[in-house]
Formats: C-alpha cells, sequence, structure tokens
C-alpha cells in the first residue's frame, strides 16, 4: 500500500498547537480525513481521526460525553472523574477511528504529512493561494475543523523525492507501507507528552 495523495488545511496563525488538518489517500483508492497537525513541546506531530468516549446516565440512560458535568437530557449530574484512566493517569476521553499498528507505518505516514504540510505553507504564501482540500468538502472546508476549534478555543524536494502537497499523485513507491521481510515488531500507538491535555483527541502517532 502506498501514500498516492495527501492535502492540507492550514489554521490560522492564532491558533497556537493545532496547525493543520489534513487527508491522506492510500492506492488512488482509500481517503482518511481529519488527521490534526498539533505543534508539541518536541516538535509538530500528527493525530489520528478520533472521536468522543461516552457513558450513559445512570437516572435516563441518555449518551453523553465523559466531560459532560450534567445529562444532557435530564440535567441528572453526572461524576466528573468517570472516565477510565491510562498508566500515567491521563484521563481517556477520545478513541482512533483509524491508527497504524506498527511503528513503521507510524513512521512513514507522519513523514509524508509533516513534509506535506511544509510544502502547503510555501505555496500558502503565493498569490491567489486556495487549499485544495476544501475541494473534498464542494469548496466550503469548514465542516471538519469549526467543531474542533468551538472546543479548544480554551524544504524542497528533488526529482522523484515525494509527491506533492496540494493534490498531485506521488510517483509509485515513493511512500511504500509494504513492510520488510523480517516481521517488524508491532509497536502501540502510544500518546506522546503532547497528549497529557486531551484537548486534540487519543490518535497521536
Amino acid at each position: 500500500m502506498e501514500i498516492t495523495e495527501v492535502r492540507i488545511k492550514l489554521m490560522e496563525d492564532n491558533n497556537e498547537r493545532l496547525l493543520a488538518f489534513c487527508s491522506i489517500t492510500f492506492d488512488d483508492a482509500f481517503v482518511i480525513r481529519d488527521l490534526k497537525i498539533i505543534e508539541g513541546a518536541k516538535g509538530s506531530f500528527v493525530a489520528m481521526p478520533s472521536r468522543k468516549l461516552t457513558d450513559r446516565c445512570q437516572q435516563c440512560g441518555c449518551k453523553n460525553h465523559l466531560r459532560a458535568r450534567y445529562c444532557n437530557q435530564c440535567g441528572h449530574k453526572l461524576d466528573e472523574d468517570r472516565a477510565t484512566r491510562d498508566a500515567d493517569g491521563r484521563a481517556k476521553l477520545h478513541a482512533d477511528i483509524a491508527h497504524p499498528i506498527n511503528s513503521g507505518c507510524r513512521e512513514v505516514v507522519q513523514k509524508a504529512i509533516l513534509d506535506a504540510y511544509k510544502e502547503e505553507r510555501e505555496r500558502s504564501k503565493q498569490p491567489g493561494y486556495i487549499s485544495t482540500y476544501d475541494e473534498m468538502d464542494g469548496g466550503d472546508g469548514t465542516d471538519s475543523y469549526s467543531t474542533l476549534i468551538g472546543e479548544l478555543n480554551t524544504s524542497k524536494r528533488g526529482p522523484g523525492e515525494g509527491y506533492r502537497a496540494h493534490g498531485a499523485h506521488a510517483p509509485r513507491g515513493t511512500h511504500s507501507m509494504r513492510q520488510p521481510s523480517e516481521p517488524e515488531a508491532a509497536a502501540p500507538v502510544v500518546a506522546q507528552e503532547e497528549q497529557q491535555s486531551g484537548e486534540f483527541g487519543a490518535g497521536i502517532l
């Protein structure tokens, strides 16, 4: 499996940690959207798309996000410390929708996305710049990130070295996901230091 396209949606400069959203296409056939590029304490990293975890109100059975203090249906006060916690004591508030399951795949995906992000930043300086990520939304491009922003409020490449950040197809084999002949030890999709806040979701590459 090969990465054949990466599209980037740059965020405004006032979004200090959330740098961009992106989509990534494999083999011109399968696309994953709403990956996030986040500025962390140790540099930029990629977070996979995730969903908020929920539980049910013990009084009426309505589903509520784990950060909710009161039930959206009946107003019953909820236990604010009901989320499960990982080995480091961080509350698990999100679950990955899609993610790599070994270190080799994780490194290929993250490198491709961060390279595309750098190219898109350079392209954005040109007159008449338009993000091709918006084309996937029929020109709107707001649904995928406006909700998250509301929650937060609180290299030049030589010939043959890679794909175009803004939608051109990659040369076959450039970013191959095929594994080496010797099996690679599976690496968990672990949270980096930046995941501690939980505000961007759980899908850290």
